[in-house]
This record gives C-alpha cells, structure tokens and sequence, in this order.
C-alpha cells in the first residue's frame, strides 16, 4: 500500500505540473489572435538538392530476395499491417514480368526478443506486398520479422507498440504529422526530428516519395523533372528508404496528395499508392483506399480523398456520413480529420485550390464538431483561429498547413495578401476536381479575391520546413508543437506550441445533414 500511495502522489504532481504549464503557454480559449507572420528567414536556402542514389540513407542494402523499405500501418485496435519490398525494382521499356508466387511471405510475431509464438502467411504482388494480423492485444510491445523463410530471407529483429483500445483516457504518447515530403536532404532532417519526438504514430498528410516527377519526359500531369532538376537521380517509385528506421517500429498512416496520382498509360493513376500503401478501408467501412478512418486511443481520425469525387452525390460523402453518425464522443471525445490540400491557405500557392471541396464538406465537420482539421500542399506552415466559412467561430475546428515536409519544389514564401502577389483565379486549378473560386462577400476582404492584409483567420504562418507533434493529454487538452528543420532538435526550441482546447459543453453537435 505503500508503494501505492506513493506513485498515486508522483501522478497527481504530474497532472499539477501538465496544467500549471498549461496555465502558462496559451490556449485557443485565449483565441482568436490577432494574425501575425514570421517571415522567410533569408540567410536559410529555400529548399535543397535530392539525395544521390548511393547515399547510405537510401541506398539499397540489402541483397537477393531479402526484405526493404518495412513499414508499418495501423489496420484495427488489435491487428497492424506489415508491409515490405523484396528485390530490385526494374527501370526501362523491357522490363520483365515479376512472379509474385517465386517469393514467400512470412511475419514471424511474438512478445518477447526472437520468441516468435505466431507465425503467419500473407499475399503477394508484383509491386508491393501488404499482410493483415489479427489479434494483437492493445497497448503490447511485439518483436517481427518478415520475409521468406524458404529461401531463407528474413529480415532482421524489428519491434512495435500497439495502440490503446478507444477511450477518454487512453491516447498514443505522440502523434507526428508530416506533409509534402520527398527526398532532398532537407526531408532527411525531418524525419532524424521526427524520429527524435519519438512518436507511436505518423500521419503523412499526401505527397510522399514525389515519385510521379521522376521522368525523363513530361507528360499529363507532370512536367519534365529531368529539365527543371538536371542534376537529380532519376529513380524509381519507392517508399524512402530512410524512413524505415521510423515506420518499421511506428506504424505510419498516408492520404493521397497530387503527386500520387501519377498518370500512366491506359488512364492508370494512383497506381503506387493504391498498392504500396496499407489503410483500413474495410474496416471503416470504406470500399475505396482514398478515403478511410481510424481510432487511435481517444481520437477517432479521419482521413478524406481530395483527388476523388466528394460533392453530395458521391460515395465519399455518404460514407463520411455514415462515420460520423457512428463516432461515440463519450468513447473518443477527440474527432480529428486530415486531407491533402487545405481549405484555409493564405500563401499565394494553392490560393483557394479546393474551394469546392470546402462548400461541399465543411457544413457537415462544422455539425459534427470535427476539433482539428490537417492539410499539407502548401510547402510552409499555418494555423488557423478557429473558423467556420472564413468567420471566425469558438466551435468551429483549428486548421493546420504542414505541407513543409522538405521536398524539391522549395519553401513557399509569398503569401496572396502580399502586394502584388494576389493570384489570379486562373493560376490554382486542382489536377483532378471542379473550381470554385469566390470574392468575398462580406468582411475586410469584401468584393475582392484577396484580403489586402492577412486574414483573421490566419493566426500564424512561417515559411520553413518542419513537422508537428500532437499530443492529447484528456478529453480537452492537446498540446500541438510545430518544430523547423533548421533549429537545433531540443524540447525547448518550437517554431509554434498551442494548446488546443474543446468545449463540447458549448459545442454540441446540432442539426441533421441531408444527403
């Protein structure tokens, strides 16, 4: 009892220490702010060079039919996915036809260190190879290796946590939350920062590998890398080989960007994503990749297709609706969703891009409370007041831009508000999906296109690369740090740090949506 007694009072002077620092850091309660912009820091490059192929943090190393490129995905509270590459991918216009039945497919499972009690066979196919678990027990380190055993090719000893069963007072320790990645050097530093914030989870909010610019031709959808970038490695489509490290023991969930669309011969598109990635579509009740949700402890988490239809008349939208009716807030009080390109951006890039899909949807997460909304596309960073159809609202959810993952493309610096930088409604047309672009009806911005100064809703933006961190502490406080690739990595050095709050006692869900 004793003991008891003791760890009982270390957990109290916890709880005090977390809400002392919260009386101290702001919160969104102290919202809305009043908007303010740290600009591009010009001693900084704006972006950096591809990594070459034989650099050791992409090179391959490993021989024969050995297993590369293990990741990890979430598929339900008590089953994950293993995924892997085996082989050498063949570039060329005579490749040779793979048989995926040649190699087997094996995850060696257990709780203990090289004691592997379940042992279970998966599917192959020639591009990717995906293998569903069942019956994991919740908040459990296990200890894997995949591969084929007939050979033998094995791979090495990895290691994972699963997740806590949905409840209020259950939450992954951290969740990262990274966008429009690639593979430059500056996408290497966020993943070492990454790695360091030690997450049990990664939300990769689209456009991973960058992989549908490396070719030599243009081509619809895409333009000639190899003349914009001479001095890049043309590679194949892969899965970066640094991040193994990170998503052999963190399972990593991905939503589509424009970069995976990747049009190919035949009207092909999506083609890698669709077969490399693993998402729990089926169990969300969900029949296509693109769009799907999760629980994660007491966040449920939704992940939405912006490259795919979802205006009122399509299957995305009546399966979000179908979700959302179904979320238990008693049970997972926190409702985050995540998409590809946002709704709220006051760069100049991507300036309205997805206003369409903002008049289709947002009526329906406004009604059902959805607390965060992420999005990445825009290659910098935001957030957002509170906001509901560019009013500032208290119940309406927090939006966060982290397209500032590293990639090639460079930092996004001008914002739409600067003079002279207001794009022309022409300029930010989607790859796939209506327009929608709007002048203002009321406000400051009234009759114009662009707001002459930043937006209201705009509470903070800076141009640098980097990653965020969301750690939900109840079933009212998380805690959302933004770290810059180019600060030294430690606990005390943020780009931006909030608390975000909910109010579900003001903030009831109200209303019906009819389809």
């Amino acid at each position: 009892m004793h003991f008891q007694f003791k760890s009982l009072l270390w957990v109290l002077n916890l709880f005090m220490v977390c809400f002392a620092a919260m009386e101290a850091m702001p919160t969104t309660l102290e919202g809305p702010f009043d908007p303010k912009t740290r600009r591009f820091d010009p001693s900084l490059r704006r972006g950096s060079t591809d990594l070459p192929l034989d650099d050791p943090r992409i090179r391959r190393n490993v021989t024969g039919s050995f297993p590369e490129q293990i990741s990890l995905a979430l598929s339900s509270p008590s089953s994950m996915w293993v995924s892997w590459v085996t082989g050498e991918a063949q570039i060329g216009k005579n490749v040779t036809e793979l048989d995926p039945s040649s190699v087997g497919s094996e995850v060696w499972c257990g709780k203990g260190s090289g004691n592997y009690t379940t042992k279970k066979s998966g599917v192959s196919m020639v591009y990717s190879q995906l293998y569903p678990f069942e019956g994991l027990e919740p908040g459990t380190r296990y200890y894997y290796k995949c591969g084929d055993s007939s050979i033998p090719a094995m791979s090495e000893e990895h290691t994972f946590e699963t997740l806590p069963l949905p409840g209020p007072n259950a939450y992954p320790r951290r969740i990262a939350f990274i966008g429009d990645l690639g593979l430059t050097h500056n996408s290497t530093t966020t993943i070492d920062h990454v790695t360091e914030n030690d997450p049990s989870l990664v939300l990769m909010v689209g456009d991973l590998a960058y992989a549908n610019q490396y070719r030599t031709t243009g081509g619809e959808g895409a333009s000639c890398f190899s003349c914009a970038f001479p001095d890049a490695p043309i590679r194949e489509s892969y899965q970066p080989r640094f991040m193994e490290p990170l998503i052999s023991k963190v399972p990593m969930m991905v939503i589509e960007g424009n970069h995976e669309i990747e049009p190919q011969a035949a009207g092909v598109t999506f083609k890698s994503y669709l077969t490399r990635f693993a998402v729990p579509s089926e169990e969300s009740g969900s029949e296509s990749n693109f769009y799907y949700s999760f629980d994660a402890g007491g966040i449920h988490v939704i992940m939405l297709g912006a490259y795919v239809d979802y205006d009122r008349t399509s299957a995305q939208y009546a399966w979000l609706v179908k979700d959302l009716e179904k979320v238990n807030r008693d049970v997972t009080p926190w409702l985050v969703a995540a998409w590809h390109s946002p709704w709220y951006n006051s760069y100049s890039s991507h300036y309205q891009e997805f206003e369409c899909m903002r008049q289709e949807l947002e009526a329906l997460l406004y009604q059902y409370k959805v607390d965060i909304v992420f999005s990445g596309h825009v290659h910098a960073y935001e957030r957002m007041n509170r906001v509901y159809n560019y009013t500032l609202d208290p119940c309406g959810p927090v939006y966060i831009t982290v397209g500032d993952g590293g990639n090639i493309e460079k930092v996004d610096v001008d914002h739409a508000d600067d003079s002279g930088k207001c794009p022309k409604p022409s300029d930010n047309v989607p790859e796939i999906g209506p327009v929608c672009h709007l002048n203002f009806s009321s406000g400051p911005a009234k009759g114009k296109f662009c707001w002459d100064t930043q937006p209201e809703w705009s509470a903070f933006r800076e141009s640098s690369f980097g990653h965020g961190i969301l750690e939900v502490l109840n079933t009212t406080h998380a805690l959302w740090t933004w770290h810059r690739n180019q600060d030294v990595f430690r606990d005390d050095v943020r780009g931006d740090q909030i608390y975000i709050v909910r109010q579900p006692e003001s903030c009831n869900p109200i209303g019906q949506v009819i389809l």
